[in-house]
């Protein structure tokens, strides 16, 4: 399926692993003209030859930190002109005890999971809304709209950066410049399998074994963790000339933990 996309200029920030990773990648098989970024320069640089190596096609790279105007600027000077513009970032730590999260805490998740995207969007709006072309996705976190306490610092900042992209969906669209959000639920990703080791020092429990946890706790009701490349897939056709009619949605891709009707 022919996306329409070939030729387009994306940035994908935060796309050194996981879910970031993944929507470059699908993108890049598309065609697109694809500029990664993120903080870590060792594993940025090795996804970018991965992804080259998937897609057959070259992938540009950026070491830069979103949550900051410097990173930002970065960013956009290497792409001053995007069509496309795809943001997340790894997740925060877990939140067993919501009397451990500090201020600091607070201030560098919504640097992070907030602040810096919307200040990314807005130095690409008004380029895109000139072309009358662009898409956004934001790929934030099922918390967003399902809140839950060990993920206190992911949900609350992101669901307001949520509230953010759809509130300005609409007054974009007139321009073509599609604004839309992605709410992935629980995925095998290595920040994932990072993360259940870093916030469990010293436990000797298996992936599998933390990740049945998960599964039991959140009762996701396909009894497993999905697949990055799942995600990414999505996210391309949000990025597409077929999504010219979804305007301000944030789909839930969580295996079933949260549905309804409407």
């Amino acid at each position: 399926m022919d996306l329409g996309i070939r030729g387009r200029k994306a940035i994908v920030a935060g796309a050194s692993a996981g879910l970031g990773k993944s929507s470059a990648l699908a993108l890049a098989r598309e065609g697109v003209d694809v500029i990664i970024s993120a903080r870590n320069e060792e594993r940025l640089i090795a996804a970018a030859t991965e992804i080259q190596g998937k897609a057959n096609t070259p992938v540009k790279w950026v070491v830069a930190d979103h949550s900051t105007a410097e990173g930002r600027a970065r960013l956009l000077a290497a792409s001053p002109e995007p069509d496309i513009l795809v943001i997340t970032c790894s997740p925060p730590r877990f939140t067993p005890d919501y009397r451990e999260i500090s201020v600091e805490d607070w201030q560098q998740a919504l640097a992070t999971g907030m602040i810096g995207p919307i200040e990314l969007m807005k130095g690409a709006i008004e380029g895109m809304r000139s072309r009358k072309w662009g898409r956004i996705v934001n790929i934030l976190t099922l918390a967003a709209r399902a809140p839950i306490d060990f993920r206190l610092l992911s949900g609350p900042p992101r669901s307001a950066l949520a509230n953010y992209t759809v509130a300005m969906a609409k007054p974009l669209a007139k321009d073509n410049v599609i604004l839309n959000n992605i709410l992935p639920g629980m995925h095998h990703t290595g920040g994932i399998r990072d993360r259940f080791k870093s916030d469990k020092p010293g436990k000797t429990d298996s992936y599998e074994t933390e990740v049945q946890k998960i599964i039991d706790r959140l009762q996701i009701a396909a009894g497993r963790f999905g697949e990055a490349d799942d995600v990414g897939a999505f996210c391309a056709l949000f990025c597409s000339e077929f999504a010219n009619y979804t305007i301000g949605q944030s789909l839930i891709i969580d295996g079933g933990v949260h549905n309804s009707i409407f």
